[in-house]
């Protein structure tokens, strides 16, 4: 399993614009992915649902996981995704 942290830089956090994207790019990517925050359980990143619940406020660490094929390039995009402004 490939992992990275990464700190959260949309100024509203993982809230509902940059949840929305973030989990349609987790959608298109074609790997399974995982997000935790706080030693927290990992849940799916796909899914909105599961990324407003997670609560990630702007700077905050949070985990991604994913395994299979493209695992490594999959999680540098998505992490640089999450580290950029997201609600512009």
């Amino acid at each position: 399993m490939t992992e990275r942290q990464v700190r959260i830089g949309s100024k509203v956090g993982l809230h509902a614009r940059p949840a929305s994207l973030f989990a349609k790019a987790v959608a298109k990517a074609g790997v399974p992915v995982q997000i935790a925050k706080d030693g927290q359980p990992p849940v799916n990143a796909r899914s909105l649902l599961n990324l407003l619940t997670l609560g990630a406020a702007h700077g905050d660490l949070v985990t991604l996981r994913a395994e299979g094929e493209n695992a490594d390039a999959t999680l540098d995009a998505l992490a640089a995704m999450l580290e950029r402004e997201l609600d512009a």
